[in-house]
């Protein structure tokens, strides 16, 4: 239908041929996530998103201004001169958003996403051009230094158009809204997004990145411009009638709703399909999924280690646990994994992990040490646990704001430590063989051959003279002579190849290692993207929470409940009973809100209160079971679909979003809508209300059609299926909260991985939150004076069990005598 639309909108009578400008650089942007069909080249260039409390530390940030007046240092990270002038300052440089800032002297006349752009668009009657990116985009600063800082470019764009510049981060409506109508029109997507639009917000031609000038037979920005000045101004009609016809089809093509009476499919068929599905895609050497390039996916990690919980006798269920734990095995080895800084980098270009796109995203860090935590508890290796406590180390470090919140993203380019002014991607991370050379000189005793500590290290993180990383992957230079590190060799093996003990080469290692971090932090970093969004924020919740609960570590707990007062004060409107989007890194350090600040989307919502939940059953605080049950209502009240089931990614009654999406699909982040399914459930048990048991099985039923034939698209959905389908299991704690016993009780189900579960702690307190909501918990009590436990399924309880070790063997093999309810 969409393509149908097309063509029909470019019949022979019209003088302009949309689809041609169309056919602009796509793999010369930063793409999707892998199953968004967009093009993603597999070049290093492209990307596309600890037991002691470590401490906080920040570094300085650009200068933010409100006139144009000041001078600031650009928010791209640039180490420009403050005094320095600028030629030229646009309303941008009133901005926040750190990408808005980094086009604030571009001699263009940019307006952000807003009713005055608007405005302006009807009262000249210009059409409009959108540009969409983000900060830590590579195409994005290379769009903005070839065409946005060219004069000529410039010119056209601010003579000829309202231009209005978006940050998607900000704004994921928009973004989603036109990246629907682009992907539809060309078949890929990705970042920058240049969109044009009628004065009404409707599109009619779309792209991504455009070289300035043409170059073979792909058309540049400038002619692109030109062509459409002429159709406007001599085939409008034809124009908007096309971008007419593709915005019904698409309103059509994008429907997600289920019909009257419609059940969720069958979770057991449904998972079944999702595992073959990403068993056929799976890739045995190096694991991960597809080739190249690989992206960490944890949305299908997390899907085949719960897959193996309800199928653990099964052959297929062996499989998926060893399909995710490979994988999770071979990126921690591999150079997608910072071992000197700790992180994780946004993916690898190639199939071993080995060469990554350096941008590091706070949603992977906070995905991924889940994930790692996880495969902790079903395998008990402890590599597993010390890469999610590595992940939280970096986030505590450099990515912390001293309110409690998080930053979004740290940036792939930097300068180089060499000099120069001109920035390369990976410049802060890789090393040269010589640099190891000369800061790791000292012979180790006992070792074979004299070898020397930079000997050790450079055998076993794969260092060589002339660069490890291969010229295919390096297709501009700027990582020739360099080395990604990326682990070669286990300590086993290097210990025998220097005759050495393990533990004297875990030893040097770790040495190494800090000498080379101290090192780091002499060379200029990559710009810091500080805003602070609400759903990211929601996420790494999450992941202190989680991470914190299996390993019993108070001071990954104290930083979870950090962030979660965090959201309260500085993203929660208690007088409008809203989320808001984002928050801001200030002029003095201090935590600052754009006027009027925007309000929160679906995923914020659903990515708190999952964050909520999760640190509820790490704390067993109730105010964050009941902050999370307040937001649930509130989400319901902005965004829930009463007909057909699930939620709308923004407001309804936004008239400036042309296209009410649900979002359908699990990427580098998990769908909203996947997400609100597990946390209605989880919800219906923590608060008896059933009308959030049918909502959840409404959403499932809505998506109904998407699970069935494609549920690779949808693993964190699949997961919320199989929950409705086995059922949660209530395990009610009664005791008093920091006592031994009952603490003893706690860290046991703490250190398993229970996908299906929701966890409750009862005191003496018969008003409880608790007790208030579900009646039948002012029955259990403590036996003979001492902590216990009910696990409770279908109505029915288990006998109370005291001993940790027999709640154990009760939560993993469910063997034990019953009693009714």
């Amino acid at each position: 239908m969409l393509r149908l639309a097309w063509r029909q909108s470019t019949s022979k009578n019209s003088r302009v041929q949309p689809a041609r400008l169309l056919t602009a650089a796509f793999s010369g942007a930063d793409s999707q996530h892998q199953h968004s069909g967009g093009n993603i080249r597999r070049f290093r260039q492209i990307p596309h998103p600890p037991s002691d409390k470590p401490p906080v530390q920040h570094r300085p940030q650009p200068a933010y201004y409100h006139s144009s007046s000041v001078l600031m240092s650009m928010a791209s990270g640039g180490e420009e001169s403050s005094s320095t002038p600028h030629k030229h300052t646009n309303r941008l440089a009133k901005e926040r958003s750190p990408y808005l800032l980094q086009h604030a002297h571009n001699p263009v006349d940019w307006y952000p996403w807003g009713q005055e752009a608007f405005d302006k668009a009807k009262n000249e009657d210009k059409p409009i051009f959108l540009s969409v990116g983000y900060s830590t985009c590579h195409w994005c600063h290379v769009m903005e230094r070839e065409s946005f800082e060219d004069e000529e470019i410039g010119k056209i764009m601010s003579d000829n158009f309202v231009c209005i510049k978006l940050d998607r981060e900000e704004r994921p409506d928009v973004d989603k809204v036109y990246m629907t109508f682009v992907q539809a029109t060309s078949g890929g997507g990705g970042w920058p997004m240049s969109v044009w639009l009628t004065p009404d917000l409707r599109p009619f031609i779309g792209g991504t990145y455009f070289p300035p000038r043409d170059h073979g037979r792909r058309p540049g920005l400038k002619t692109v411009l030109t062509r459409i000045i002429d159709q406007w101004q001599n085939n409008r009609p034809a124009l908007e009638s096309s971008g007419e016809r593709i915005l019904e089809a698409l309103k059509k093509g994008t429907a997600v709703a289920a019909n009257p009476g419609e059940n969720p499919p069958l979770a057991p068929d449904v998972a079944n399909r999702c595992f073959q599905q990403l068993a056929h895609s799976y890739e045995e050497e190096y694991g991960g999924f597809r080739d190249a390039p690989k992206f960490p996916t944890p949305v299908n990690l997390m899907f085949l280690m719960s897959y193996w919980c309800v199928n653990r006798s099964t052959s297929e269920g062996a499989e998926a646990l060893q399909m995710a734990l490979h994988t999770l095995r071979m990126m921690a080895l591999g150079g997608i994994h910072d071992h000197v800084a700790q992180g994780f980098h946004r993916y690898s270009t190639d199939s071993s992990w080995h060469v990554p796109h350096f941008e590091k995203m706070l949603y992977d860090q906070a995905q991924l040490a889940v994930a790692y935590i996880t495969a902790s508890q079903v395998s008990g290796e402890q590599l597993f646990a010390d890469v999610a406590k590595d992940i939280l180390l970096y986030v505590s470090r450099d990515l912390s704001d001293k309110s409690g919140g998080f930053y979004s993203a740290e940036d792939a380019d930097s300068v180089p430590a060499s000099g120069g002014s001109e920035k390369r991607e990976g410049a802060f991370c890789v090393w040269t063989a010589s640099e190891v050379r000369d800061l790791l000189p000292d012979v180790v005793e006992g070792a074979t051959g004299s070898a020397t500590q930079a000997d050790i290290f450079m055998h076993h993180y794969g260092v060589k003279v002339q660069g490890n990383v291969a010229p295919e992957q390096d297709p501009h230079g700027e990582l020739q002579g360099q080395n990604v590190l990326i682990v070669r060799y286990s300590a086993e093996l290097t210990a025998a190849h220097f005759g050495i003990t393990v533990e004297k080469v875990n030893e040097l290692l770790a040495s190494a290692r800090a000498k080379m971090a101290e090192v780091r932090k002499s060379r200029p970093r990559p710009h810091l993207d500080t805003k602070m969004l609400a759903s990211w924020n929601g996420l790494m919740l999450s992941a202190y929470a989680r991470v914190g609960a299996a390993l019993g570590d108070k001071a990954l707990l104290e930083r979870a409940v950090r962030a979660g007062n965090f959201l309260k004060e500085h993203l929660w409107d208690a007088q409008q009973q809203i989320i808001l989007r984002s928050c801001y890194y200030g002029d003095e350090m201090e935590v600052h809100q754009i006027s009027p600040p925007i309000s929160g989307f679906l995923d914020d919502y659903a990515f708190i209160i999952c964050g909520l939940l999760d640190l509820y059953e790490a704390t067993l605080q109730t105010q964050w079971l009941q902050w999370a049950e307040e937001l649930q209502l509130r989400q319901d009240e902005l965004f829930l679909d009463e007909q057909g089931g699930g939620y709308f990614c923004s407001d309804p009654s936004d008239s400036t979003v042309l296209l009410q999406l649900k979002e359908d699909q699990d990427g580098a982040e998990p769908s909203a809508n996947s997400v609100s399914a597990s946390n209605l459930l989880r919800l219906s048990n923590y608060t008896g209300r059933q009308e959030w048991l049918q909502r959840s099985q409404r959403l499932l039923a809505a998506f109904s059609d998407r699970l069935t034939r494609v549920p690779i698209a949808l693993p964190e959905m699949v997961r919320a299926l199989m929950a409705q389908h086995y059922t949660l299991k209530q395990i009610v704690i009664c005791g008093q909260k920091d006592a031994p016993d009952t603490t003893s009780l706690l860290a046991t189900v703490s250190s398993l991985f229970l996908p299906h579960k929701v966890l409750m702690l009862i005191d003496d307190d018969a008003d409880s939150f608790l007790c208030q909501r579900l009646p039948v918990l002012s029955s259990m009590s403590r036996q003979d004076g001492v902590a216990t436990a009910y696990v409770c399924q279908d109505f029915t309880c288990s006998l109370p069990v005291t001993d940790p070790q027999e709640l154990r063997r009760l939560l993993l093999d469910g063997t034990t005598d019953t009693q009714a309810e």
